[in-house]
Parts: C-alpha cells; sequence; structure tokens
C-alpha cells in the first residue's frame, strides 16, 4: 500500500514512526524548515528529522493549495495526517481511493482547530481523547470513524497532554487501519449541535488575568505551558509564569480587600498572589534572556528587588 503521511510537531513523530513499522510511509510531507531563536538556526520541524532518519523522502511546500502536484504523482492509496498545520486542498483530498485520514487531538465534534489540546486545558475540560475521522474541506468537519478518550489531569500541561495523545493516536490508528483498509470500518456524521472550535493560541492571551478565579489561572497557565508560555508584568517589566498552584480560599479579610494581582506574601520556595476565590503559589519565572528559574533562585538574585510584597502584578 503506497503511503502518504503529513505532520510537522513531535506530536506527528510518534504516530510516522510506528506507521512506517507496520506499514511503510513512501512520502512525508511537512512545513517548511524556520528561522529559530536569536540567532536565528534555520530548523526541521520534528517529523522532518524524523523521515530523514527512516530514509522516507520529504516534501516540504510552503502553501500545499498551489503545490500538491508532488502529492499525486506519488499516487497515494492512503493519505494519513497528524497536525500537519495548512489546509488540505480538494485535488489532494479526492485522490486516494482509501481516503484522506486524520489523527485529531479531541474528541470530536468538540474542539475543532488548530489548538485542541491547548484549548482543553485552558476551558477545564476534564476530558479529552483522539479522533480518527475522514477528512473533508472544512477544517475537523469529517465523518468520525474512531475514538477513545483519557482523562485530563489536575498537573497536566500541554506538553505532557501532548505525549500522552500522541501515543494514544498512534495505538488507535494502528487498531483502526486494518478496517479502513479493508472497507469494514464505521462511518459516523458529526453533530453539528456539539461543535465547538479551537482557534490557535494569540500573543493576547499569553498575558494572565488576575482578575481570574485561581482554577483558571492555574489552567490558563498549563495550557500555554512548554510553549508559547504565559506572563505578567511588574514595574514594567516582563516575567513569564512557568508553575503555579492554587491555595485555598482567602479567610483573612485583609487578604480579601487586596487588589486581584497583590503580591501578599513571599515565601521561601513560592511568590504568593491574591485572586478572587484564593492565592495563586508562583514556583517557577523566567525574566526576559534569562534561564527559567525556581522562584527560590530568583529570590535570591534578580528577583531580590523586583518583587517586594504588596506590589501588584499587571
Amino acid at each position: 500500500m503506497n503511503i502518504v503521511f503529513m505532520g510537522t510537531p513531535e506530536f506527528s513523530v510518534v504516530v510516522l514512526k510506528k506507521l512506517h513499522s507496520e506499514y511503510g510511509v513512501n512520502l512525508v510531507v511537512t512545513q517548511p524548515d524556520k528561522f529559530v531563536g536569536r540567532k536565528r538556526v534555520l530548523t526541521y520541524s520534528p517529523v522532518k528529522e524524523k523521515a530523514l532518519e527512516l530514509g522516507i523522502e520529504v516534501f516540504q511546500p510552503r502553501k500545499i493549495k498551489n503545490e500538491f502536484q508532488v502529492v499525486l504523482d506519488s499516487k497515494p492509496d492512503i493519505i494519513i495526517t497528524a497536525a500537519y498545520g495548512q489546509l488540505i486542498p480538494k485535488e489532494i483530498l479526492d485522490y486516494p481511493r482509501l481516503g484522506c485520514i486524520n489523527v485529531h487531538g479531541s474528541l470530536l465534534p468538540l474542539l475543532r482547530g488548530g489548538a485542541p489540546i491547548q484549548r482543553a486545558i485552558k476551558r477545564l475540560h476534564n476530558t479529552t481523547g483522539i479522533t480518527i475521522m475522514y477528512m473533508a474541506m472544512k477544517m475537523d468537519s469529517g465523518d468520525i470513524i474512531s475514538q477513545k478518550s483519557i482523562p485530563i489531569l489536575k498537573d497536566d500541561t500541554t506538553g505532557i497532554l501532548f505525549n500522552k495523545l500522541s501515543y494514544l493516536g498512534r495505538d488507535l490508528l494502528l487498531d483502526t487501519l486494518p478496517s479502513i483498509i479493508n472497507g469494514t470500518n464505521e462511518r459516523r456524521v458529526q453533530d453539528m449541535n456539539n461543535v465547538t472550535y479551537a482557534k490557535n493560541l494569540k500573543r493576547e492571551e499569553e498575558k494572565i488575568n488576575w482578575n481570574l478565579q485561581k482554577e483558571e489561572i492555574d489552567a490558563h497557565v498549563r495550557a500555554f505551558t512548554p510553549s508559547p508560555t504565559c506572563y505578567t508584568t511588574i514595574d514594567g517589566k516582563e516575567i513569564k509564569i512557568l508553575k503555579v498552584e492554587t491555595c485555598g480560599s482567602h479567610d483573612n479579610s485583609a487578604i480579601a480587600n487586596l487588589e486581584n494581582g497583590t503580591i501578599f506574601i513571599l515565601l521561601e520556595d513560592a511568590i504568593g498572589v491574591k485572586v478572587p476565590g484564593g492565592v495563586i503559589k508562583i514556583l517557577e519565572v523566567q525574566l526576559a534572556g534569562k534561564n527559567p528559574q525556581k522562584v527560590k533562585t530568583f529570590l535570591q538574585g534578580a528577583g531580590r528587588n523586583l518583587i517586594k510584597v504588596d506590589k501588584v502584578f499587571k
């Protein structure tokens, strides 16, 4: 069987590796190389790195909607995508005799779009999962073939959940493929009444709103970890907030009357911040141009003169 695989981030690598070992992949399509970091180092996508390691031909169109002939010329029987990152044109969707199959990181019709894992955490969902589906012209709107769910744990970050779902997606895809190949798979139309969307994260969302409930702030930080991370400011200086934990309600009326975002206590290993309904303890931070730091180290160094009780995060 002639298989084309389309994917880009680390999430896709786990799927590609097992798919190639079980069936063989003839062509990998991934996003173009990017300049990364302050030194502008030209960097391959994780999928390209793995494809080259496995000896698979790689195609990197800047816009797949205009540069799809290479895919058609490979004469795929099936195309499998997992977090590729571009909309697939009709010419590709219509070509494979077994269809175009997508490994999607949510329980569709919930969380259609480019950031389903991040949005599931940020919206305080208790459960997420993987959907194996047929692709259609409208994003994530195709018929569902199979699904499997997992719980979202209270300490799950986007990085942790990406890893869990990549293995879940790998296993569910390999379990589902035989039925797709022999034509015995299920095909269920999505219920439009239950559709929700998971748009890509925006820069303006990275800033913490200290007027949110403590659980929402905790979820916000976890959803943006490890990337792009979220931040707050104090005295005009931007501080990335990398890890927090929630504490109980503030019984002390003096604390309850403080402005949200106020630093009201400095512990040896944490910064206590007043928020609605409780307290957020900040455990790890990062200043611009610096490495991530535990708060204990931060308060002994750069944070010593910056972080004071009664200062307010904005």
